[in-house]
């Protein structure tokens, strides 16, 4: 048996141990806590990227660019800045080609085929559409409301020759012009030389909105995208009315392409940037954002989106979209594409177009 030193030496341990077990406690617990460990799965936040986009004046006259699409991708993407270049679609198109810009949001799909077939871009998605109009003065002098574009022009162009009409042209090379050009093909009508002649037939060489303005001061007619005029007219800047509706010949298609980082002459691009703001354009949230836009103010979106229509909600419009602004039967052909990954569908290898500096 412990005898009474014994008893009190294992007494003594055992406070003492008591003691050193609740100090340690309290050390513990009243010290600020260790800040965790950083996850080894945690990705670095990306450098700084400033992507500029080159694009034709109607995303950018109307706002949908600087209002509406910049801030929505930059707070998804904080560290990419989107730099947005209003211009014609031609002088869009020279200007990526260039090097000057990263990618490139217009309409004019001959003009786009051509970008892609000569190595500068790749990647092609259409985004939205709405239509082009024929606008004039509101008392209509030449009596063209409700003709057919061609008809109207037409009429418009045997008027001008007498005096009693004037057409107003952008002149510039845009997807607008584009468009005109076409119209006045298919109405048996010689452009080239049509228009030389400055008694009747104006050329502004400036954008959208300018254009109308110029129409309106002069009692004019002019070619112009729906979204434009809207916004113009609710601005106050003209008071014109349409007088040829929307209709398949009238078609307005956008689409946006990345710049092709294999050509030499564009080895700055930010390839990684631009796919992810072409895949967020054409995401549920990105094609929402175009869906939204406008129709607070006008009672529908001045650029509705492409997507939708594939799930079957008309195929009427889906098939004058593929008829008007598919290239070779795509949006893309492969032959264009270029790290795409999911975007066309299920990921596969795809093919890596190339450019000389001489194309």
């Amino acid at each position: 048996m412990m005898n009474t030193t014994g008893k009190v030496i294992a007494v003594a341990l055992i406070v003492i141990i008591v003691a050193s077990v609740g100090a340690y406690a309290y050390i513990q617990t009243s010290q600020p806590a260790a800040e965790p460990s950083p996850s080894p799965t945690t990705s670095p936040t990306p450098s700084p990227v400033t992507l500029t986009i080159s694009s034709t004046t109607s995303l950018y006259e109307t706002g949908v660019e600087n209002d509406a699409i910049k801030p929505a991708f930059e707070a998804k993407y904080p560290w990419i800045t989107v730099n947005f270049l209003g211009q014609g679609t031609g002088a869009a198109i020279q200007t990526a080609m260039r090097g000057d810009a990263d990618m490139i949001m217009v309409h004019s799909p001959s003009q786009e085929s051509a970008f892609l077939s000569g190595g500068y871009g790749v990647n092609r998605k259409i985004i939205a559409y709405n239509f082009f109009v024929i606008v004039g003065p509101e008392n209509d002098p030449a009596g063209i409301m409700g003709m057919t574009p061609t008809d109207a022009l037409t009429t418009i162009k045997a008027l001008g020759e007498q005096g009693q009409a004037i057409w107003v042209s952008r002149g510039d090379g845009s997807g607008t012009h584009s468009k005109e050009k076409s119209l006045w093909s298919t109405a048996g009508e010689n452009w080239t030389e049509i228009h030389t002649d400055s008694s009747w037939y104006l050329e502004t060489g400036s954008g959208m909105t300018a254009t109308l303005r110029v129409a309106y001061e002069k009692d004019g007619y002019t070619l112009t995208d729906l979204a434009t005029f809207l916004t113009n007219v609710n601005s106050g800047n003209i008071q014109m009315t349409v007088v040829v509706e929307a209709s398949k010949d009238l078609l307005n298609v956008y689409s946006v392409i990345a710049d092709n980082p294999l050509n030499e002459n564009l080895t700055d691009t930010h390839f990684e940037a631009e796919m992810l703001f072409i895949n967020w354009i054409v995401s549920d949230e990105g094609q929402q954002l175009l869906a939204d836009f406008g129709t607070e103010t006008f009672g529908k979106p001045l650029f509705s989106p492409y997507l939708p229509l594939l799930s079957g909600a008309n195929d009427t419009l889906l098939g004058w979209i593929e008829d008007f602004a598919f290239i070779d039967g795509n949006e893309c052909p492969a032959d264009y594409r270029y790290n795409a990954g999911n975007l066309y569908g299920a990921a596969t290898p795809q093919a890596v177009p190339t450019a000389s500096k001489d194309q």
